[in-house]
């Protein structure tokens, strides 16, 4: 029987030229599975990157697995493009690639590395998918802009989709019904963004998305793409971002993806120094080779274009442009002017940063980057990154060890919540309390903190307090909102339990009102990035450990004060910039978030004595363990 696989291609020579070079970033358009109609007759174009094979076969459930009349054609022009025409299948039909290389005798069979959709894990077939949705969005498209740009308020809920909230016997949501409770959830606590943890392909549920295999399938397992999309597009309609972890750093060696695709090392790094990661015991991805950079960039481009992703977050970026990230001496090779930088992922981040500013302008593109790399947020053109923003993990880090300290310490320590403000204009920071800080033993927010049950919640009041007075956007992962107990737990739902006990319904009540001040001030975040919306009061009262200073805006100014001691401050002199009254517009003290409900609760008049180099002064209570913003009275 003759082969039933016919000629077509979707590449131009352009497409190839721009693929092999390393700039394509549309590849989602040409390879994978497509339906098309040749010759009027509907099937499926297959199209698949295999440079070592010697013979490519489509095997699924149309052929009963059996590829022999099933070969792909390879193109002439020495690409290791393999493509071809298979009439009468369509939408829904199940495949792999099975590959004979040309290096050894393994047969491999293979996922899709460009599937829309795939099998529910730990299935693996990929499935021809022709998503069919319109989009509801369009009065979005004109908003995102002004929602994404850094001098506008940004307050982020990050979740794992997962297990955000479960249902009977520990089921997950599906992405309709997330439509539902998670959109009117994230509404009503005012955040501006979501971010989802990966919903990218992964057979491993516990990696949480961060060993993907599907760079151009959601999972399945909360449901079909299109479900996802419907989910994205009810976040825009109430006027919420969405913004979508990614991974192009690392992927795993499972045996049906990515990992030793055709015998030739086609996806990660032959020199394990440069392909094999330590921590995680995963691949990395080859990013010297020009045909692997365009399958990033694609990838990064999809998710933007086809799922309206308005922000992409790219995760462990310290771990791709270190070639002696988690390696001791001996395990890496400098490069010839000694220096540790791997140039290649450099050069590829900042071109993956160009494309999809260019393409996308209104997005966010953000690093995870734990390092003082110079320059993340700089523009490429400046020798930067060119993200828009990075996580402040040395925010993160000193503001937590800080929190864990019993309070008669702190005013020894008082320097780890004021030196953020030495580098805090550096970069184009987001605030992160994130999943990584309350799982893998670290405990939960709520259980870092110390003292008696009063003060564990004054202290997780006062962080947030701490967090969304800083310079910075703000990023706050589920559970926390609500003064979880417990370690977030992939296979568990968040603690909706809780909120029947009136000090977590007060943590809940005080996130929801600092997401709404928050938008409602411009001083606290229209000038986030620069020392022209940032004025110290006093960073130096370590005896008393208390922080002041002065948020501004072009014509705002909020005076912000933080009590880190459980003791009550009565008659507390600050220096103030302007003459007048003074009104207390928050206090995190305030009984409705079972504070002990001390508050200035009437207008203070500035008076002529001179305090912290400024003319005016005024006297406050400070309340325990709690923070409070104040501001000229105009009226």
């Amino acid at each position: 029987m003759p082969t039933i696989v016919k000629p077509y291609s979707l590449f131009s020579d352009f497409d190839i030229e721009l693929f092999t070079s390393g700039h394509h970033t549309q590849l989602y358009n040409k390879f994978g599975s497509h339906l098309v109609e040749v010759e009027g007759v509907s099937g499926v174009y297959f199209a698949v990157y295999a440079p070592a094979a010697k013979k490519v076969e489509v095997v699924g459930n149309f052929n009963e697995w059996n590829g022999h009349n099933y070969k792909l054609n390879v193109r002439w022009d020495t690409s290791g493009v393999w493509e071809g025409f298979i009439p009468n299948i369509g939408h829904g039909t199940l495949y792999k690639f099975r590959i004979y290389s040309d290096k050894d005798e393994k047969i491999r069979e293979k996922s899709d590395p460009f599937a829309r959709c795939n099998e529910m894990p730990p299935k693996s077939a990929s499935i021809v998918w022709d998503a069919s949705y319109e989009w509801k969005d369009d009065q979005w498209k004109s908003q995102v802009a002004e929602k994404n740009k850094l001098n506008g308020p940004m307050t982020i809920y990050e979740l794992h989709l997962g297990s955000w909230k479960k249902r009977e016997q520990h089921r997950s949501l599906s992405y309709t019904e997330l439509a539902e409770d998670l959109v009117d959830y994230v509404k009503e606590m005012a955040f501006t963004h979501v971010e989802f943890l990966p919903v990218m392909e992964h057979p491993f549920y516990p990696s949480w998305g961060y060993l993907s295999t599907g760079f151009f399938a959601p999972t399945r397992r909360y449901g079909d793409p299109e479900e996802l999309m419907f989910l994205i597009d009810k976040f825009h309609q109430e006027g919420i971002a969405v913004i979508l972890d990614w991974v192009p750093g690392h992927f795993p060696s499972d045996e049906h993806a990515l990992a030793d695709f055709d015998g030739s090392e086609v996806y990660e790094h032959p020199d394990k120094s440069k392909g094999f990661h330590p921590d995680w015991k995963s691949l990395i991805f080859n990013y010297e080779r020009p045909t692997i950079r365009s399958f990033l960039l694609s990838s990064a481009h999809f998710w933007a274009n086809n799922f309206h992703a308005d922000g992409i977050r790219v995760d462990a970026v310290a771990s791709m442009i270190y070639l002696d990230y988690s390696r001791e001496e001996g395990e890496w090779t400098p490069n010839e002017d000694g220096s540790n930088f791997y140039r290649a992922a450099i050069s590829f981040l900042q071109e993956l940063n160009t494309v999809m500013y260019a393409d996308f302008p209104h997005i966010q593109m953000i690093a995870e980057e734990s390092t003082a790399y110079n320059g993340v947020t700089k523009p490429v053109d400046q020798g930067g990154l060119g993200f828009g923003l990075k996580w402040m993990m040395g925010w993160m880090n000193d503001g937590l060890e800080f929190f864990q300290k019993d309070p008669i310490h702190r005013k020894f320590h008082l320097g780890d919540m004021s030196r953020s403000l030495t580098y805090a204009f550096t970069e184009n920071f987001v605030l992160p309390l994130s999943h990584d800080e309350v799982v893998h033993g670290k405990s939960a927010l709520l259980s870092k903190m110390p003292g008696d049950e009063w003060q564990r919640f004054a202290n997780l009041r006062l962080l947030f307090m701490s967090m969304y007075c800083h310079p910075g956007q703000k990023l706050l992962f589920m559970g926390g909102e609500l003064g979880q107990t417990a370690e977030w737990d992939v296979n568990e739902s968040i603690q909706w339990d809780l909120l029947q006990f009136y000090p977590h319904k007060g943590v809940l009540k005080l996130v929801q009102d600092l997401n709404r001040m928050y938008k409602e001030e411009p001083a606290l975040y229209a000038i986030n990035y620069s020392y022209e919306g940032y004025e110290w009061i006093d960073y130096s009262d370590h005896e008393n450990s208390v922080l002041s200073f002065i948020r501004k805006s072009e014509n705002e100014k909020l005076i912000v004060v933080l009590n880190y001691s459980p003791v009550v401050r009565n008659n507390y002199r600050i220096g103030v910039p302007d003459s007048g009254g003074y009104s207390e517009i928050f206090n995190s003290d305030n009984d409705k978030y079972w504070g002990s409900g001390i508050l200035n609760n009437k207008a203070i008049a500035s008076q002529n004595n001179s305090s912290h180099g400024r003319d005016q002064s005024i006297e406050l209570t400070l309340p325990p363990l709690a923070g409070i913003i104040l501001k000229l009275i105009t009226d």
